[in-house]
């Protein structure tokens, strides 16, 4: 009970600190101009992820300052990832740095002992990475975090998917009695709750990178922590929609010859929200859903199970809304 009252307390602190933000937003410079790919016509605040963030960090030393302690390492990394999502807020820092802060902070969880060091068994071979532990932790990561960032596109579709994911790393915590995995997941989800009252459609403050980048990699490390109770791929499932819709954008601009880092509007949630006739909130509701089923699917898989035939389900997965997505760009005549 007292673990609930603490997320109560976060909430409440983040509606506050959320929208403190939002209100002095222009003296920070924390304004986002839409550009051609915006959905939002209007200059609208940014930097949400300050308030959520402070509300988390300002709660939880109070009530777990011994465990916030025993995992040093794992907090001073999101802290790390948190300055820098909040540098660019203010004043767009280099992709290059971003990169750089992202990857020192994954090699910090190492030291707490929070690393992808073996894949499980695939087709009756067991995948143990050994020297590639590190390098294949830092792509993992940094390719998740950077895969939250894209799909923050729409109001309150980044946040609603991040706590349908989050809920999930939740429920690993609580049926294997992993209590860090259920403080952080408990108190990222309330911390988007409070935000939500301010970005859901309309929204009237975003969340930055600040909030974004923070989320994608607090997200990684309960993923990683997770490979000690879930097959790996169950991971590929618990956080699909961020993971698909990435995966299919650079397959297609790969295909087209295009550099797979060039922006544009042909993301899941673009192609979604013109199927649903403009309408923002159909379009995150049902992105939500979406999420839900495929992490309700990722908590089924057993430990044991031979990753192989998971994995060749997952690149179905892939290939069906490859097509799909396709037939709708084709439908809508969009420059993909």
């Amino acid at each position: 009970m007292h673990m609930y009252l603490v997320f109560v307390c976060i909430f409440i602190l983040s509606v506050v600190l959320v929208g403190f933000v939002k209100h002095y937003a222009a003296e920070m410079g924390l304004i986002d101009v839409p550009n051609e790919r915006s959905t939002h016509r209007n200059h609208t605040p940014r930097g949400a992820g300050i308030g959520f963030y402070l509300a988390i960090a300002f709660v939880l030393p109070i009530f777990y300052f011994d465990v916030i302690l025993s995992y040093a390492w794992t907090c001073t990394a999101i802290l790390l990832v948190f300055i820098v999502g909040l540098l660019d807020d203010h004043r767009d820092t280099a992709p290059n740095t971003k990169f750089i802060v992202i990857m020192l902070s994954t090699v910090l969880l190492y030291f707490d002992n929070i690393v992808i060091d073996h894949l499980g068994v695939f087709f009756g071979f067991e995948l143990s990475l050994g020297w590639f532990a590190i390098p294949f932790t830092l792509f993992a990561v940094v390719g998740f975090t950077n895969a939250l960032n894209l799909i923050d596109g729409l109001d309150g579709l980044a946040a609603t998917v991040s706590i349908v994911i989050l809920g999930s790393f939740f429920a690993v915590g609580y049926m294997h009695d992993d209590f860090f995995m259920m403080m952080i997941a408990g108190a990222f989800i309330s911390a988007l709750l409070g935000f939500l009252v301010f970005n859901s459609h309309p929204a009237s403050i975003f969340m930055g990178d600040s909030g974004s980048l923070t989320l994608g990699f607090v997200i990684s490390m309960l993923a990683i922590k997770s490979l000690a109770y879930l097959p790996t791929v169950s991971i590929l499932f618990i956080a699909a929609i961020p993971i698909l819709d990435t995966v299919v954008v650079m397959v297609r601009r790969k295909i087209k010859g295009k550099s797979i880092f060039c922006a544009d509007r042909c993301h899941i949630h673009h192609i979604l929200r013109h199927f649903f006739a403009e309408d923002t909130r159909n379009t995150v509701l049902f992105l939500g859903v979406f999420q839900a089923i495929y992490s309700l699917t990722g908590l089924q898989l057993e430990r044991h199970m031979d990753e192989g035939y998971l994995l060749i389900l997952f690149v179905l997965n892939v290939v069906l809304l490859y097509m799909f997505l396709a037939a709708m760009i084709k439908r809508q005549k969009r420059n993909c």
